[in-house]
C-alpha cells in the first residue's frame, strides 16, 4: 500500500511596506472571531526596519493569513486581481465592513445590489489589499 499523501496547506500571504501591523490590527478588530496568532518584528541590524513585521500570522474568522513588511523596496504592490472575499451574514455587517475598509481606500464597485448579490462591493482598502464584500 502506498504512503498516504502529505496534506497540503495553502495560506494567503500579504506583503506590506511598513504598514503590516496597522493593517493586521484593523482587520482583526473588524472581523468577529479574529486574532493575531503570532508576530515577530525586526530588531536592530536584523535586515528590516526595526519594529516592523518580520513575519506574522493572523486569523480572520478562522482564515489564517500571513503578513510581512518587506525589508526591500519594490516597484509593485497589491493588485485588485487578487482579493479577499467576505461573505457577510446581513446588511448591517456588510455596511459596517464597507465603511471601515473604504476609509482612505478606493472603491472599485460601489456597495449596491447586483444580479449576483443582494448587496456587494469591491474595494482596495487604504493599505492596498483588495476586498470583495457580499451579503446574501
Amino acid at each position: 500500500m502506498a504512503d498516504s499523501p502529505m496534506l497540503l496547506s495553502i495560506t494567503p500571504f500579504l506583503m506590506f511596506s511598513g504598514q503590516a501591523e496597522e493593517a493586521m490590527n484593523l482587520y482583526v478588530g473588524l472581523f468577529a472571531n479574529s486574532e493575531v496568532v503570532s508576530i515577530e518584528k525586526y530588531g536592530a541590524n536584523d535586515g528590516g526596519a526595526e519594529g516592523t513585521v518580520k513575519v506574522a500570522t493572523i486569523s480572520l474568522s478562522g482564515q489564517r493569513i500571513m503578513c510581512i513588511d518587506s525589508p526591500v523596496e519594490h516597484a509593485f504592490g497589491f493588485t485588485p486581481a487578487t482579493s479577499l472575499y467576505v461573505a457577510c451574514d446581513d446588511v448591517d455587517e456588510i455596511n459596517r465592513n464597507f465603511d471601515v475598509l473604504s476609509q482612505g481606500g478606493e472603491v472599485m464597485m460601489p456597495l449596491d445590489e447586483h444580479p449576483f448579490s443582494k448587496r456587494f462591493a469591491w474595494l482596495a482598502a487604504r493599505f492596498g489589499v483588495s476586498w470583495q464584500l457580499a451579503a446574501s
